[in-house]
């Protein structure tokens, strides 16, 4: 990447604190396609929508739709295997709600939609034994944990879409779990497997300190709740 890229790149992440969300849309759609092979670290710096950024691996390997399966498996009667083409003939919901971090910053009315996790455990079947869920990222380190009541809020979907198109890599795409009423590190990115488990396991995050039932609000203690 060029020195010339780099500060064009600068500038418009400068710009874009001051001008707002439109240049940040424009931001996104320059940066997107130089952001895979970044040497510099420097579109980090980028506003990007308002989100930032996280991994927990140096590199998390793309997933189209030519190879990419969600398994939902363990305590259940009928395990499944779904493509990405699977999930978009399903019965998509649509909501538009505030992205919120615990660490404090927050991305208002984000457009999501897929499916509900709700409809993916009936067609799976719980077993009777089954009191939670595991999920999995394809990245190979990362995890979190729902328990069965939470994970059939209407508001916990299996997302496919999100700022008005497919979810993509760096957003935790093509699929990706967002859990409207928690903090962020709920909403799985590059979601690959969910098992059903008889308890809670504490995903990567909540091992390291974080609330494992975070409901936004009542984590720490300063936010507001979603409506």
């Amino acid at each position: 990447m060029g020195r010339r890229v780099v500060f064009a790149m600068l500038g418009l992440g400068a710009l874009g604190v001051f001008v707002g969300a439109d240049v940040q849309r424009g931001t996104d759609r320059f940066v997107a396609p130089l952001r895979e092979n970044d040497p510099t670290g420097l579109t980090g710096l980028l506003p990007s929508s308002g989100f930032r950024y996280y991994s927990v691996v140096s590199h998390v390997p793309t997933r189209t739709a030519a190879d990419y399966v969600l398994t939902v498996h363990g305590l259940v009667d009928r395990p499944l295997r779904l493509t990405l083409d699977d999930l978009s003939r399903l019965p998509q919901t649509e909501l538009v709600r505030d992205f919120q971090c615990v660490t404090g910053w927050r991305v208002p009315d984000v457009r999501w939609t897929g499916v509900r996790l709700a409809a993916l455990l009936d067609a799976a079947g719980p077993g009777p034994a089954a009191t939670a869920l595991t999920f999995r990222s394809f990245d190979g380190a990362y995890d979190e944990s729902l328990t069965l009541e939470q994970a059939r809020h209407p508001e916990v979907l299996v997302a496919l879409t999100m700022l008005g198109g497919p979810v993509t890599h760096d957003h935790g795409g093509p699929v990706r779990l967002y859990v409207a009423p928690m903090y962020g590190y709920k909403s799985i990115k590059w979601l690959g497997e969910i098992e059903l488990v008889d308890a809670v396991t504490p995903g990567y995050w909540e091992q390291r300190g974080y609330d494992v039932d975070a409901w936004i609000g009542k984590s720490n203690g300063r936010d507001d709740e979603p409506v």
